[in-house]
């Protein structure tokens, strides 16, 4: 059986250049499991703390007090090494060694036990074989807190190439309707500069209607018909508009204001008018029974809580109760350990409510979410459309579509 008999850790930076923290575990003193943890910019209340005191080199100090706790340990036990970190850390939300950690740990752990055996990492965490690969939802607007002043208030309007039958056709389709909205932001303003947000997405200087508008005439400019070959997808990212002092969602780049009850009116007219598959976060995070207002009114539409629910399986079982959306994000880094995300993910299957593996809008160029998207048998990849970071994880769909195991598309 492999053992663990090394555990490093550095700082390293993220996309955006902010410091974040790599994990090396090392099985049987050759076996090299590598992973770097992300980090969001939209980031909700209850998720796991990144670092304690907002300080990597902190979170990597506690590490290495402790490096030696998980020598010997089998790196395929996720649930071992996940209790052996909590040993060290007991708090809800990873303030003593840091989520970046647990996160990068655990990942590292599996992906070791995973190149010990020869196999790909899917194939450890997971025994199913009846796997399909996640459709891949890229941002190819962005605006919100992923882009700058005079963009969207809206964070994002994804492509999903919903009629695709291959990997390898969803990838390029999406690639296609994003170079075909540069073209049409080109002509549309001769000065565009080409600028993107964090995760890829244009950046352009429009409101929220005529970024939806243009994004939908690109996919129309390539044939494509919205709701069949392709469809649209909106992350409202609501609370970050959401003031609590107004009890209103105040959308300062477009000037205007909602009420909650005018907020699922302004969600429901983008849903309808677009004929979009996917909306993320169209009320703020704490606003439960608005967001089942939204899933019963929509039920064949992905409504989908991120900011609501964290990847955190005890707020998943409240959303569950109150019926209050029909798919979920799952971030692991939101959660803190593998182990924690696949505890949500085992909570969300049980409730048939459908899961979207996700990047951050900080992220690396590693690409084990590809292989966790698939072994939770996610319906969508969340992972950005362009940018070595992006596409890091796409490149690795299409490696994984060499395996005779998985052959077809998740149904949405």
């Amino acid at each position: 059986m492999a053992r663990i008999t090394s555990v490093i850790g550095r700082v390293l930076y993220n996309s955006r250049g902010s410091k974040t923290i790599e994990v090396d575990v090392i099985v049987d003193n050759k076996h090299l499991g590598r992973v770097c943890a992300p980090s969001g910019a939209s980031v909700g209340k209850y998720e796991a703390v990144s670092f304690p005191d907002n300080s990597p080199e902190k979170s990597l100090k506690i590490l290495k007090l402790n490096e030696k706790k998980f020598l010997g340990l089998d790196p395929a036990d996720l649930k071992t090494v996940h209790e052996t970190l909590r040993e060290i850390d007991s708090t809800t939300d990873y303030s003593k060694i840091g989520g970046s950690v647990a996160f990068a740990l655990t990942i590292a752990s599996m992906d070791c036990a995973a190149k010990s055996e020869g196999v790909s990492l899917f194939k450890i965490l997971t025994k199913d074989s009846d796997l399909k690969f996640p459709f891949p939802l890229g941002n190819i607007l962005g605006g919100g807190a992923h882009a700058g002043p005079g963009t969207p208030d809206i964070q994002e309007i994804l492509i999903c190439a919903t009629g695709s039958k291959t990997i390898r056709d969803a990838i390029e389709t999406n690639f296609a309707v994003h170079k075909e909205l540069g073209k049409l932001l080109a002509k549309r303003d001769p000065e565009f500069t080409n600028g993107r947000g964090d995760e890829g997405g244009w950046a352009p200087k429009l409101d929220n209607e005529q970024a939806l508008e243009i994004s939908a005439k690109a996919c129309e400019q390539l044939g494509f018909t919205l709701g069949k070959e392709v469809s649209l997808g909106v992350d409202f990212a609501s609370t970050t508009q959401w003031n609590e002092k107004k009890k209103k969602y105040v959308y300062n780049r477009a000037g205007f204001e909602n009420t909650p009850e005018d907020q699922i009116e302004f969600a429901s007219d983008i849903i309808k008018k677009y004929k979009l598959v996917y909306a993320e976060d169209a009320v703020h995070e704490e606003s439960f029974d608005d967001m089942a207002v939204l899933t019963k009114r929509f039920p064949k539409i992905l409504i989908t809580g991120d900011d609501l629910l964290v990847t955190n399986a005890g707020i998943l079982k409240k959303a569950v109760k109150k019926k209050a959306c029909n798919a979920a994000i799952l971030k692991v880094n939101q959660a803190g350990s593998l182990y924690d995300a696949f505890e949500f993910a085992k909570e969300a299957s049980k409730n048939n409510i459908r899961l979207v593996t996700s990047h951050r809008s900080g992220e690396s160029s590693d690409s084990q979410i590809s292989h966790i998207g698939i072994a939770t048998k996610s319906k969508m990849l969340k992972v950005g459309v362009v940018g070595g970071e992006r596409v890091a994880k796409l490149n690795e769909l299409i490696r994984i579509s060499e395996h005779d195991l998985i052959r077809g598309m998740a149904e949405i």
